[in-house]
């Protein structure tokens, strides 16, 4: 029998809770909201149009998207339809004060017919710290990973069934508002669009230090996937092009001494005996790159995430200790750096084709990618 002093333990107990009801109820509901996904399939499939022997990067785009909105301080009606234009007012936010962010993320074949997409959690999480940094709402994880499952298995024939090529799938979110003012939208809309793609780079590549120009400044967004980001890159970049090159490295804002990350990559180095990733604020924290990154220390790679000036860069060059230099995204995959242009002067590297790290690390990711290995770090995420 339960003595009078554990009883009234237990009646202060349900008391606390009773009189605290609402407040549980309304947590309670708010981690357990669900959305629903309508779905509306295409009656024009551009499937049958498709040379999967030929994919350019982001040239064909798949049968569907998920379009998902935001009013009211919430998000409202989830939905996959067949692609198509938005209607957008002139006045849209977005389009003005530049509210827009976005990812990219891929999706392969497994030989036995089923589709992976390779660690979208990961975007997801980077997707929202993007939001948070541009005042947006972030996306709820069932809208996000749910929606993305529910669409590519729906548009799971443009996934390529060939080594060296994948779906890649670009969720983007942007200020909807139809007025102007400066002040963050108070709608927006969440897209997911999927296209197969090829190689983005298809062969080594010439980069050039930049020491004018500046990516992101210690404070701003350079950590953030945001289209401001790459919409002042392009200027650089064809001025880079202009001379010869495929791509620029970027260096730090204030002195334009320490190595920050490629236009559309992030970049890593092979020193001595030591793989090395610039580590700054201002850098994209990349999901190829910390995979590559993770799986050279799980083969007893020292690595190392962390200043790299030019100036070591280039004495590494010259006296041999820097053996690889490579470029390292979703959408560049691992593509080796063959020559880096700075202060006039050309500095060439060793050839591709006898780089040992980055030959290993980039067979092993397709075999993982593809299924044709076993999975020990969960990465493929399997839609089914």
């Amino acid at each position: 029998m339960r003595s009078p002093h554990n009883m009234l333990q237990v009646f202060a107990f349900f008391s606390f809770f009773f009189l605290n009801c609402t407040a549980y109820n309304l947590y309670i509901f708010t981690v357990a909201h669900s959305y629903e996904i309508k779905v509306e399939l295409t009656k024009d499939s551009q499937l049958a149009k498709v040379d999967f022997n030929n994919l350019k990067f982001g040239q064909i785009l798949s049968d569907h998207m998920l379009v998902a909105d935001y009013d009211d301080g919430e998000w409202k009606e989830v939905k996959i339809v067949p692609y198509a234009n938005l209607s957008l007012s002139p006045a849209t936010s977005a389009l003005h004060y530049g509210q827009a962010i976005f990812e990219g993320i891929k999706a392969y074949k497994f030989e036995d017919g089923r589709v992976s997409i390779f660690r979208p959690d990961r975007n997801f999480d980077r997707f929202n710290k993007s939001a948070v940094r541009l005042e947006m709402p972030e996306v709820p994880r069932e809208i996000f990973m749910d929606g993305l499952k529910k669409l590519i298995d729906i548009d799971r024939s443009f996934v390529p069934p060939t080594t060296g090529a994948s779906l890649y799938i670009r969720p983007f979110m942007f200020g909807t508002e139809p007025a102007l003012g400066v002040h963050p939208s108070k709608s927006y809309k969440f897209v997911i669009i999927t296209g197969p793609v090829g190689a983005y780079y298809n062969k080594p590549l010439r980069v050039k230090v930049e020491t004018y120009f500046t990516r992101a400044a210690a404070g701003g967004v350079g950590f953030s996937k945001n289209a401001g980001n790459y919409a002042l890159s392009l200027y650089p970049t064809r001025l880079a092009q202009d001379e010869g090159f495929d791509q620029l490295i970027w260096t730090d804002a204030k002195e334009h001494k320490y190595i920050e990350e490629a236009g559309t990559a992030n970049l890593v180095f092979m020193l001595g005996d030591t793989l090395i990733t610039p580590g700054s604020e201002t850098v994209l924290q990349g999901v190829t790159r910390h995979s590559i990154m993770d799986l050279a220390k799980s083969w007893g790679i020292k690595t190392e995430t962390r200043d790299v000036s030019v100036q070591e860069l280039i004495e590494g060059i010259e006296t041999g200790k820097v053996s690889e230099a490579f470029a390292a995204g979703t959408a560049a995959t691992l593509t080796p750096i063959s020559e880096i242009g700075y202060e006039g002067k050309i500095y060439k590297l060793s050839d591709p084709a006898t780089r040992e790290f980055s030959n290993k690390v980039l067979d092993y990711l397709n075999q993982l990618r593809y299924g044709k290995v076993e999975d020990p770090f969960g990465w493929n995420f399997i839609v089914g």
